[in-house]
């Protein structure tokens, strides 16, 4: 039986972008978007276009929010990003229009392949259409679809496609009713 050898581990192929722009976006990250004290929306987009992220209008970035790359992510109108949210994008995010990503809430696009002895990283995109609300502390796996208006719930871990208009629970999220807009 094979065994995971940690020292074979080789990510050569990932190349997240130039090294200088990535040295400037940890700063850049560090002081504008973790910071707890930095309420200035209008210059958060600002920033994040400036480095290569698509932003749509009113989009509402709170405190404390930790975006890996922002040269990968691409934000709709109207979006809500919440406190301590973390965009960890080492591909491509898509958040589309009207979305609330409320706080605590964790986007992962990378992962390791367990079932290889060198737990090589995988990379696959997330996108979240419009009108889509992730809850609080919950968890969408490299490779989701949350089609429009889909609801993840409080906690829940999204690993596939959630459909249009359902609202979603549990670890692995599971259908527990349609939603219905009044």
């Amino acid at each position: 039986m094979k065994e995971v050898q940690l020292k074979t581990f080789n990510n050569a192929w990932f190349n997240p972008g130039n090294p200088v722009k990535r040295f400037v976006w940890y700063f850049v990250n560090l002081f504008f978007f973790k910071n707890h004290l930095f309420p200035f929306y209008s210059l958060k987009r600002t920033l994040l276009k400036c480095f290569g992220a698509r932003i749509g209008k009113g989009v509402v970035i709170k405190p404390n929010v930790n975006i890996k790359y922002a040269w990968n992510l691409s934000i709709g109108d109207y979006t809500w990003i919440g406190e301590n949210v973390w965009i960890d994008n080492l591909g491509r995010v898509s958040i589309g229009n009207n979305v609330c990503i409320s706080q605590g809430a964790l986007l992962l696009t990378g992962n390791h392949d367990f079932t290889s002895s060198s737990f090589d990283l995988i990379v696959k995109p997330i996108d979240i259409h419009d009108g889509v609300w992730v809850g609080a502390k919950s968890v969408v796996c490299p490779g989701a679809t949350l089609e429009t208006h889909a609801v993840l719930t409080v906690g829940s871990v999204c690993i596939g496609v959630l459909s249009p208009y359902t609202i979603y629970r549990g670890n692995p999220a599971l259908p527990e009713k349609k939603r219905t807009l009044v």
